[in-house]
Formats: structure tokens, sequence, C-alpha cells
């Protein structure tokens, strides 16, 4: 598999237990990763009307 420029992190939080927000560059959607140990999961991040979170294209914090 090659490497693919589509998904930003945005931000990082952890060492052992991480959460991050990743931001995909073709759609501005936002997405919420956290990890512990060997698990993880990964959901689209929402505001506080239950709405997806999308940046502007072409955003880059």
């Amino acid at each position: 598999m090659g490497t693919s420029d589509r998904f930003q992190r945005v931000y990082k939080q952890g060492i052992a237990t991480v959460t991050e927000i990743w931001v995909d560059k073709k759609t501005g959607v936002n997405y919420l990763y956290h990890s512990e140990g060997h698990s993880g999961g990964l959901t689209p991040l929402l505001d506080k009307e239950g709405k997806t979170v999308i940046s502007p294209l072409g955003y880059n914090q």
C-alpha cells in the first residue's frame, strides 16, 4: 500500500492513550480517533447540535 495525502492529522493528545482529530482534505469532514492499548475507534466529529464538523476545503491548521 502506498501513502495517502488525503487525510491530515490536525490534533494529537497522549502517548499510551491517544486522541486525535483527522481531516479528510477532499470533503473537509473531521474525524475523532481514540485508542487505548490494543483497541481504538474512529467516528465523525460532531458539534453540539449533532452535526458533522466540516472544515473549509484547503484548510490547514
